[in-house]
């Protein structure tokens, strides 16, 4: 049983948003090519980036609680995390889409941006030496400070940060229960020389900025081609 934890855990996330994707009001279904867009381009980034450091030792896998199917050195769950969790995630964005239309508050959604990012720019800059908080600290701060130039805080920011709002209340369990806090020992491994050693119960703090660094590449790409498509019709 231990050998299908990892999986499990994806099968047991993913459940009820893609049973409830082919329901007729949101529709998620007819929203794939745009979400699929977004999560290919979103791995383009992320999965170079987890096999370099998964080989360099700034997190390892436990094959106690992996099938043991690997290519480029991670586990074929870990190739399925980067596509379940972002599939959850945006239909929860349309859930809030359609029953919250009317919410909308652009300026705090801009000032908000503005806020984090240069918060995470001050994470990086005094962390140079920690390189899992510089990368991802330099990544998320650039992503969020360009939004007020893209100007999405008129349009889709304002529900996209009350998804990630929301969805951190499952995201820590979840992620907990890679990092130990179900299990003897972690599915995911984390070397805090690299990291700055804070941890929300297991969870190192910068996963929840890589949480929003992983919704940001697939939300601005999904964005982009739900329009395009939309443009066609």
């Amino acid at each position: 049983m231990g050998h299908y934890y990892y999986i499990l855990l994806l099968l047991a996330s993913v459940a009820i948003p893609l049973i409830r994707s082919f329901e007729h009001r949101i529709h998620f279904r007819g929203k794939w090519p745009a979400l699929f867009s977004g999560i290919f381009v979103m791995m383009l980034v992320f999965i170079p980036w987890d096999v370099i450091f998964t080989e360099n030792g700034i997190w390892s896998f436990n094959h106690r609680y992996v099938m043991g199917l690997y290519i480029f050195g991670l586990p074929l769950e870990e190739w399925l995390f980067f596509i379940v969790i972002p599939y959850c995630i945006v239909f929860t964005y349309e859930v809030f889409r359609y029953f919250l239309p009317n919410l909308h508050f652009p300026k705090t959604a801009l000032v908000l941006s503005i806020i984090l990012g240069l918060t995470f720019l001050l994470l990086a800059l005094f962390n140079t030496h920690r390189i899992y908080t510089f990368v991802v600290m330099n990544l998320v701060a650039a992503l969020t400070l360009a939004q007020p130039f893209l100007n999405t805080h008129k349009t889709w920011l304002s529900h996209f940060y009350l998804t990630y709002a929301v969805i951190l209340i499952p995201f820590l369990l979840i992620n907990g229960a890679l990092t130990g806090m179900f299990t003897p020992q972690p599915v995911v491994s984390y070397n805090d020389l690299h990291n700055l050693g804070v941890r929300i119960f297991t969870i190192p703090v910068e996963d929840s900025v890589y949480l929003l660094g992983v919704m940001f590449i697939v939300q601005m790409i999904y964005e982009g081609r739900k329009e395009e498509v939309g443009s066609r019709q």
